[in-house]
């Protein structure tokens, strides 16, 4: 039986047999010194000329090589130990070496020291690349996340109850996967992009409070934090609930103690902020705002109301405050110029104070009471700079948010030992889609409009339709969205309405949602829930700004697996049985 390095400090004097990789070796002419590598950590082997065939096979051992050995535990030399590894003061000297296994010259480097092998060739060889220490860490570390979520839904009496995988296609805002069925031709089953309509259905069903770990399938475009195709939530549902709030008290004490105790973060503030739709975007330009910093939008629209600087004559005039911002030099300035070009403005309008005075180029074109309204609005002081956004509302809080996180950047404003958590609520029922130029649904659909059908009836113009917020929840940790949740729509009448309100007639909603409203019309209790995006949450917790690197296997930045070598090609007889033919594009 083979015994852990981390148990070996228990075994001095004692014959053991370990098993293991090479993680190097070391020939001193009369002495070979094997550091081998398990489980759970590094046992260094001494191979002498006297066991004549373990040393001959000692000498051609290479990195990575598998190996088993036998052999007496001792404690190494005063002057040889090494207190950088927990068995560094411990050896065991080989009296039988075996090959379990070679190891063809590496492709990428198993080690955290040394240079880093690139993405691209660490997820093509992610077999090996999983045998990294810190990789090891990882997915151990992973496993206890789990382990953590699980025993608190437990505690909180929630059912675990699996759904199923292979589904109906549903508007969650995404692509689906879709799967032919061979059995019935033409018609096709979906990937579930989440449990969404089966856990309601849960409630319906008479189960009080129902999560699991899911894995959820929407075929979007990858990005730094989202996985391409494949991902897992923490999905719950609660029957008899029909304020969200009640949800938000529920599950965030789990948030708040996975931050302090598992991941000994600090939380920078106890009570978690709850901040409505739009104030977040008229005060962070963003939904999901960092609060581990200030930096907040300022408005100035009313200050240059009847001002004669054209540049200034719009809609909505902003500023944001940079402390120390007049540290940045021009190729500084130029490159936030430069973004806030990229994401929809004109240019970047600034005002440097330094030395007691404003400085800046537009301070020729506006009155000395423009300028002092500023200085006074912002909170500006020597060493600051104030940057401004002049445009429509909805473009100049989009411009502003993204300079507000590139400013926070630049500066090092947040820390990654801390965590900043927020609600985001309210949000819109409806949204004004400019590309059909109508009406359309803010977020989901099956969400309760605050009001019911009262709210729904009273709105006649598309003034009082936009001002209809749904119960609708957003947790945010850092800047990233890691949970989305709402109070849902059971009321068949109340989801006729809001397809109504677009134009859809109630037959177009009973083909599109026929199993749900028919569940709805046999006693469906009020319900709600959310779903918590556990891989991102485990990237903040890990200090990682790549979601790719806390996965066993992802795939690229393409939504490529280049390890097993898919999406991939196959053969006509399967086509054929799917019923599927392949049209090459003209």
């Amino acid at each position: 039986m083979y015994i852990k390095s981390s148990e070996l400090k228990n075994s001095l004097g004692k014959t053991v047999t370990v098993a293991g990789w090479v993680n190097s070796r070391r020939d001193h002419g009369g002495l070979i010194f094997i550091d081998l590598r398990d489980f759970s950590g590094i046992i260094q082997l001494v191979v002498t000329p006297e066991v004549e065939e373990s040393f001959k096979l000692a000498e051609s051992v290479r990195d990575e090589f598998v190996l088993r050995a036998t052999g007496k535990m001792r404690e190494r030399a005063p002057e040889l130990k090494n207190p950088n590894i927990p068995t560094g003061d411990i050896e065991l000297v080989v009296e039988k070496l075996e090959l379990l296994n070679k190891s063809e010259p590496l492709p990428v480097n198993t080690h955290d020291d040394g240079p880093m092998s690139s993405e691209e060739m660490r997820l093509k060889y992610r077999f090996l690349d999983l045998r990294r220490p810190k990789m090891q860490k990882l997915l151990k570390e992973r496993s206890r996340y789990y382990q953590f979520l699980r025993n608190y839904m437990y505690e909180k009496e929630f059912t675990e109850i699996t759904t199923p995988i292979l589904a109906n296609s549903s508007p969650e805002g995404a692509r689906d996967f879709l799967i032919p069925s061979r059995l019935h031709p033409g018609k096709f089953y979906a990937l579930p992009q989440a449990p969404q309509q089966f856990k309601q259905l849960l409630m319906v069903g008479g189960v009080e409070k129902y999560f699991q770990i899911a894995p959820c399938f929407r075929d979007e475009d990858p990005r730094a934090d989202r996985l391409y195709g494949d991902f897992y939530q923490l999905d719950l549902e609660m029957s008899f609930v029909d304020n969200g709030e009640v949800v938000r008290e529920t599950v965030e004490p789990l948030i708040k103690t996975l931050v302090t105790d598992f991941a000994k973060k600090k939380l920078l503030t106890e009570k978690v902020k709850r901040i409505s739709y739009s104030e977040a975007m008229e005060k962070y330009g963003t939904d999901k705002p960092d609060l581990r910093y200030k930096m907040e939008l300022v408005e100035l629209t009313d200050v240059f109301e009847k001002t004669e600087f054209k540049v200034f004559k719009a809609e909505c005039v902003k500023a944001i405050l940079v402390k120390d911002g007049a540290s940045l030099t021009r190729s500084q300035i130029d490159n936030f110029t430069e973004f806030a070009k990229k994401e929809g403005a004109g240019g970047l309008a600034y005002i440097l104070y330094m030395d007691g005075e404003a400085k800046s180029p537009i301070l020729k074109f506006m009155k000395p009471e423009e300028v002092a309204a500023i200085k006074k609005r912002t909170g500006a002081k020597d060493g600051d700079a104030v940057f401004f956004g002049a445009d429509s509302r909805e473009k100049v809080n989009k411009v502003l948010g993204q300079l507000r996180i590139q400013f926070a950047e630049h500066f090092k404003l947040a820390k990654d030992d801390e965590v900043a958590l927020c609600w985001i609520v309210d949000f819109p029922f409806y949204e004004w889609d400019e590309k059909i130029k109508k009406l359309d649904f803010g977020h989901n659909p099956f969400s309760m409009p605050k009001g019911g059908l009262e709210t729904l009836d009273k709105a006649k113009t598309d003034e009082e339709k936009l001002a209809i917020v749904a119960d609708q929840y957003d947790m945010v940790m850092n800047g990233f969205e890691i949970c989305s949740g709402a109070v849902r729509n059971f009321n068949p009448e109340i989801m006729y309405k809001v397809f109504n309100i677009l134009g859809f007639n109630n037959e177009y909603v009973e083909t599109r949602f026929g199993g749900m409203l028919s569940a709805f019309k046999f006693g469906a209790p009020p319900h709600a829930g959310c779903a918590f995006g556990i891989d991102r949450i485990f990237m903040v917790l890990e200090n990682t700004d790549n979601i790719r690197d806390i996965v066993a296997f992802p795939k690229n930045g393409s939504g490529v697996d280049l390890m097993m070598d898919s999406p991939s090609s196959v053969d006509e007889l399967q086509l054929e049985e799917a019923h599927l033919e392949i049209v090459e594009d003209e």
